[in-house]
């Protein structure tokens, strides 16, 4: 039987790389302290955005496992200005299902939170390429409108699918986010 090298736990005080919170390494990985915060629809997308990509990936996998709430979900569509019934079609979630969820403020969960969580850290990866622009407009781009348009357009990269086609699998989103991130170095222009 093999044996593994143990950890090394080192307490960690103050901001992290990356603007990640403080917590605790683990051989090299930062360790959640404390869970990410729910959604909150009076902070709005944008900032539930902000949160995820700040987070570590205990609390990234803690919130795949609780799932996210159904007004995020409602909300992430209006946000990237895809009809509601799509983007629901997108995540494999009844519209009805949602719909009663929000209705009453529950959680999606399992592959359909999974995947509503997927679509945010992809309009945080675009947010992160927008950010580091040097275009004259960059600071008025509608970075979610944009990303709403291209994972509904083929892409000559996907072998002519639309984006959103992929992303119903964990290797399917990261196919997405790879072309999405290679459009930051034009290798796809």
């Amino acid at each position: 039987m093999a044996n593994f090298p143990k950890s090394r736990t080192t307490p960690r005080k103050g901001a992290s790389r990356a603007g990640r919170p403080a917590g605790i390494l683990v051989t090299g990985e930062l360790v959640a302290s404390r869970p990410l915060a729910a959604y909150e629809a009076k902070q709005g997308v944008k900032q539930y955005v902000a949160s995820i990509r700040r987070a570590t990936p205990l609390q990234l996998m803690e919130a795949e496992r609780t799932g996210v709430k159904a007004r995020l979900v409602k909300d992430l569509a209006n946000e990237l200005k895809i009809p509601v019934a799509r983007f629901y079609g997108m995540l494999d979630v009844p519209k009805a299902t949602i719909e009663a969820k929000v209705a009453r403020d529950e959680l999606v969960g399992g592959a359909g939170g999974q995947r509503a969580l997927a679509m945010v850290r992809l309009l945080g990866q675009a947010h992160d390429i927008v950010s580091q622009s040097t275009a004259a407009g960059a600071t008025r781009f509608e970075t979610a409108h944009w990303l709403g348009e291209w994972i509904e357009t083929p892409q000559p990269a996907l072998g002519g699918r639309k984006p959103s086609d992929l992303l119903d699998t964990p290797t399917g989103f990261e196919i997405v986010s790879r072309t999405l991130g290679a459009l930051e170095s034009g290798s796809y222009l």
